[in-house]
């Protein structure tokens, strides 16, 4: 790989941290997602810490959280006693379905409020019912998002 690239690819993990972190999510974990983007995999667990000079502790809680996103899967490599982490099949159709089923959640609160409220709080009502549209409108659109990108993935 040369400087130029080895540079590029630096500033593009270390970007996909922030943009991880502004989205609320852990930095650490949006710099492995970006790692993985670029390696594909299989990487090992102690290439991830010395990569991104990261705690192997960082690793372990950061990799278990984009499995249970469903970005990374854990393998493992015959006569290699060490995890590895590939990008999963798919795995931006994963982060929309895991999306999706938030919203799905969301909508059910939104529901649930609209019940126990008196039909005598118009105003609530209304609001609630535009939150819950918002809710499904990004649900249904999430969906459509999932099976496209299971199918380009």
């Amino acid at each position: 790989m040369s400087q130029s690239t080895s540079i590029a690819v630096e500033e593009f993990v270390e970007r996909m941290g922030l943009v991880a972190e502004g989205d609320g999510l852990p930095r650490i974990a949006g710099r492995i997602m970006g790692l993985m983007v670029i390696e594909g995999g299989p990487v090992s667990f102690a290439q991830l810490a010395q990569r991104l000079e990261i705690s192997r502790g960082s690793v372990s809680t950061n990799t278990r959280f984009l499995e249970r996103l469903g970005v990374i899967e854990r393998i493992t490599i015959r006569g290699d006693r060490q995890d590895y982490f590939q990008l999963s099949k798919a795995p931006y159709a994963q982060l929309l379905r895991g999306s999706a089923e938030r919203l799905s959640k969301a909508g059910a609160v939104v529901s649930q409020a609209k019940t126990a409220l008196s039909d005598s709080d118009l105003g609530a009502l209304h609001r609630l019912d535009e939150l819950g549209e918002f809710y499904k409108a990004l649900n249904d659109s999430f969906k459509q998002l999932a099976a496209r990108f299971s199918k380009t993935d």
